[in-house]
């Protein structure tokens, strides 16, 4: 049993790959009207080039310390998307993401059996928002909006670890879901026609279903080269600290990840 830490380690450490960015927009475009609805859409990847921190399966820890390259090895499939809707300085947020990550090892000892871990994360959010400040800087007349959110977030996620022997198998893990409050606060501010620089930040969980606190920040770029469809890219940091009891005993997720964003938007006339 002492590689079942290490096997589980690699895929729990996978769970944020891709996620879902702060990215609502209350800055009207030139063609569009404030008094009137405007919809985004918005896919996203996240991939961390650093994930740390420590994992607990059925009580035993393992720490975490991967690459890259070590979490994409194990990922199954990911996807993140957001759906924005506002309308003056109001607007609503529309969350959803999900990744399915699996891996597996052998025991120690001669025909001693193996070890499959399989982690399936859903989320969906829904967050109203408030545009705080409209306005412009410097002599050129630039625009910038900032903007405060505030929600909840259903989550779902299985966790199993299944130990094959040469007598029956053993399943640890299982799976668990919670609803949890989120906040956050977004600006963006225009540096052109074309180009513009947003910084995020999120919080979540605040002990709700055994999600501590749960931290997003994310500093980027919105790039604009087409009518309705922007490229947005950036650098984020992410934190999570969980911890709760299954009937195969603790489990536990305390990680921290850093690394690039790329997403796609597209504006809805």
């Amino acid at each position: 049993m002492k590689n079942l830490p290490a096997v589980a380690a690699i895929v729990f450490s996978s769970t944020c790959l891709s996620t879902g960015m702060s990215s609502a927009d209350p800055m009207t475009r030139p063609d569009q009207s404030d008094a009137e609805w405007r919809y985004t859409g918005a896919f996203y990847a996240f991939t961390p080039l650093r994930t740390r921190g420590t994992t607990t399966v059925s009580g035993v820890s393992a720490p975490v310390d991967l690459d890259l390259g070590e979490v994409l090895e194990n990922l199954d499939f990911a996807a993140s998307g957001r759906f924005k809707a506002w309308k003056g300085n109001w607007g609503l947020i529309f969350d959803a993401n999900y990744y399915s990550i699996s891996a597996g090892g052998s025991l120690p000892g001669p025909g001693a059996g193996s070890v499959d871990v399989n982690v399936r994360q859903k989320w969906l959010g829904l967050l109203a928002a408030y545009r705080v400040a409209n306005g412009t800087y410097g002599a050129s007349g630039k625009r910038y909006t900032v903007d405060v959110q505030a929600g909840a977030r259903y989550n779902s996620l299985r966790q199993e670890v299944d130990i094959a022997t040469p007598g029956p198998t053993t399943t640890l893990g299982g799976d668990d879901s919670w609803w949890e409050p989120v906040i956050g606060a977004r600006g963006k501010w225009e540096l052109n026609e074309e180009w513009a620089t947003v910084a995020s930040v999120e919080f979540g969980g605040f002990g709700a279903g055994g999600n501590d606190l749960q931290v997003g920040l994310n500093v980027g770029f919105d790039y604009q080269p087409w009518d309705n469809t922007s490229i947005l890219f950036g650098y984020r940091y992410f934190s999570i600290d969980y911890s709760t009891t299954l009937a195969s005993g603790p489990f536990g997720y305390d990680v921290e990840q850093h690394g690039p964003y790329i997403g796609v938007k597209y504006v809805f006339q």
